[in-house]
């Protein structure tokens, strides 16, 4: 698989979208070489060694090793074999949602079910407080807290059953959610305005 060195150096096109995805990995809590190593194996659209990546993208074999682990075990770049070749050489994952669901499921869902049980401790505490509260303004703080963190772990219920929705079907009815935001009872053409 020799190549020219032309060939070998990262085209304009896939350096402003691996920079432009790297900056939105980085923004999602991703370290940005994932996206860019990603986004350069995407867009290339054939097998590249480490090497190819650390030329192509100006990393050390380090940061590409530790890059394309990470990538793996996020599911989203996998290694093949090359016959002939010595190297390993990896592919990006091209189905865009088997990778976003990925990453909902495994992060996403998560943080929603630790916010879940961290909301059930604290109305737990609230409520043992207002029981044994003799202070009225205590009692009456607990109470507000009670009704404030229910509507916030109603509405964190209610994520997790849209993400859990979005994950096995594909698509999601926000519905629900529009009517707890807004404040709505019925659909929005019931409007009155």
């Amino acid at each position: 698989m020799a190549r020219k060195d032309s060939e070998d150096r990262l085209w304009e096109s896939e350096l402003l979208v691996s920079d432009a995805i790297g900056r939105l990995m980085e923004f999602w809590g991703f370290k940005r070489n994932m996206g860019r190593v990603w986004t350069v194996l995407y867009l290339t659209g054939e097998p590249l060694s480490s090497k190819d990546l650390q030329q192509r993208l100006k990393l050390s074999s380090g940061a590409v090793s530790m890059t394309i682990n990470e990538l793996a075990r996020w599911g989203v770049v996998k290694k093949v074999w090359i016959q002939g070749e010595r190297a390993d050489y990896h592919v990006a994952e091209g189905n865009m949602w088997k990778m976003i669901s990925r990453v909902f499921n495994e992060r996403e869902r998560v943080e929603i079910l630790d916010a879940i049980d961290a909301m059930e401790e604290a109305l737990d505490y609230a409520r043992r407080k207002q029981d044994s509260a003799a202070d009225p303004k205590v009692r009456e703080r607990a109470q507000l807290q009670l009704d404030r963190i229910g509507q916030l772990l109603d509405l964190a219920r209610l994520g997790q059953r849209l993400l859990e929705a979005l994950l096995r079907r594909g698509r999601v009815d926000i519905s629900p959610l529009l009517e707890v935001l807004l404040g709505q009872s019925e659909g929005p053409d019931d409007d009155e305005g």
